[in-house]
């Protein structure tokens, strides 16, 4: 008697990204439909966001590297999507679907490009979990929330965030330039920072901590920026936390440094304590910082080698058994 085996058609069914990376032309037309029909809905958006990250670059400049830190990571994680076992999960339009509601409600009810945008990214999960299912969006996470960082933040979050940043940034501030050996008067609460010169009858160049100088722009910069070395460079994910728990701290002290900067510039001329140098040393300071989550990403990965090494140092040493 012969037995007959039918094939499971899960486990014979090719992944929906392998067909479309030998460009089939029905996976090719299951994923450009949705992909249109989402810039369709949301090219309004992209366009005030494109306004808004021309009209202060150093605020939100980072904003256009967002999508091409994406991309490069989906291109190094390519084999592990394509192994990935995809298929069409129709729960993922309900999902689309909610994004595109709470787009339009914050288009038509209560006009708000940041909800908008968190809701562009909603559809976008919600695009990926239709078009790949849920292990696809698994894969595709960071990629897909990492788009939330090119989001400019609506004008009252950063007042209501930039206050205690302002006070945290004029007495650090004035604490470092008084510790390298600078001369600084400051009224208690005060954000203005007054540099002395040691030029008889040179005036004393104020440094007021405004907006510019509070630092969350910067911390949002810095997030980006660590996020992506974090997810680039780190292999587990408690070094990932760990790394991203740095970049706040790190925005912070460079802010700090920032403004100590200001204060010696300002010193050779008035002119530069203010206007673009702000923008223009906050740019320069992201090349150190990157320096220093590089080095943070060595030490993390120094200490899971030295850990792997003493637990292979503690497993005892294989014997021969006895022979009767």
């Amino acid at each position: 008697m012969t037995q007959t085996t039918t094939a499971n058609p899960g486990t014979t069914q090719e992944s929906l990204l392998t067909r479309l990376a030998r460009r089939e032309p029905r996976a090719l037309l299951i994923v450009l439909l949705p992909v249109l029909a989402f810039f369709a809905m949301f090219y309004r958006w992209f366009l005030t966001q494109n306004s808004m990250s021309l009209l202060a670059v150093e605020d939100w400049g980072h904003a256009y590297i967002v999508p091409f830190v994406g991309a490069f990571y989906i291109w190094t994680k390519r084999r592990e999507i394509l192994d990935t076992s995809s298929r069409v999960y129709w729960p993922g339009l309900a999902v689309t679907l909610l994004g595109v509601v709470t787009y339009l409600y914050f288009v038509l009810a209560f006009p708000n490009h940041m909800f908008q945008g968190f809701a562009l990214v909603l559809s976008v999960a919600g695009l990926v979990l239709l078009v790949g299912g849920p292990n696809t969006l698994g894969v595709l996470f960071f990629p897909v929330a990492y788009l939330a960082l090119g989001i400019t933040i609506s004008d009252q979050i950063m007042t209501l965030l930039t206050w205690p940043l302002k006070q945290f940034a004029a007495v650090g501030g004035d604490i470092l330039m008084q510790m390298i050996g600078m001369e600084t008067q400051r009224a208690p609460g005060s954000n203005v920072i007054y540099v002395l010169s040691s030029q008889p009858g040179k005036p004393p160049v104020p440094l007021n901590i405004e907006e510019a100088c509070s630092g969350m722009r910067m911390v949002i910069a810095f997030i980006a920026l660590g996020a992506a070395v974090a997810f680039l460079s780190c292999r587990l994910w408690w070094q990932r936390i760990a790394l991203l728990m740095l970049t706040v701290p790190v925005a912070l002290g460079m802010n700090i440094v920032r403004i100590a900067v200001l204060g010696m510039v300002g010193l050779i001329d008035n002119e530069l304590a203010g206007g673009s140098s702000h923008s223009i040393i906050g740019m320069i300071l992201l090349f150190p910082s990157l320096a220093i989550f590089m080095g943070c990403v060595w030490l993390l990965n120094r200490a899971v080698v030295e850990d792997d090494n003493a637990k292979a140092s503690k497993k005892p040493a294989k014997t021969k058994g006895a022979t009767a």
